[in-house]
């Protein structure tokens, strides 16, 4: 999460910060950033991640898209 530009916070009538408003590509880092962490809660899926991680075999993506019409 690198820059605060374009944050915006709303306030109550008492300027009391209730909500905020963030870009949609900085809202996805943290989606992400917050799946990765709980994902990593679990002794199995840290396990599993880490083997991810590490594969080096597989198929590229844009063959998979070209496989798939995509």
């Amino acid at each position: 999460m690198k820059q605060q530009s374009n944050i915006h916070y709303v306030l109550d009538a008492k300027g009391t910060a209730k909500s905020v408003i963030v870009p949609i590509k900085l809202w996805r880092e943290i989606e992400s950033a917050r799946e990765t962490a709980h994902l990593l809660k679990s002794k199995i899926m840290h396990k599993r991640l880490l083997a991810a991680k590490k594969r080096t075999d597989g198929i590229p993506f844009e063959v998979v898209c070209e496989k798939f019409g995509i």
